[in-house]
């Protein structure tokens, strides 16, 4: 992984504690699992955006003589 090993990993997760605190690591937790999942779902989903013209019948009645 990388070239990480364990003992690497455990520094950098104490260092991560010591950081946020032990309150706080839940909710960057959560919102890291957050993000990653409306990323995935972003990039998975098609585009929604419409850019075909609609046709209105309105435009035919603008320039009426009379």
């Amino acid at each position: 992984m990388f070239g990480i090993g364990t003992q690497e990993l455990l520094i950098i997760f104490i260092l991560i504690f010591v950081i946020f605190g032990a309150k706080r690591l839940p909710s960057l937790g959560s919102g890291l699992g957050k993000a990653i999942r409306n990323f995935k779902q972003g990039v998975s989903e098609p585009d929604e955006i419409d850019i075909t013209p609609h046709k209105n019948d309105d435009t035919k009645n603008e320039h009426k003589e009379g």
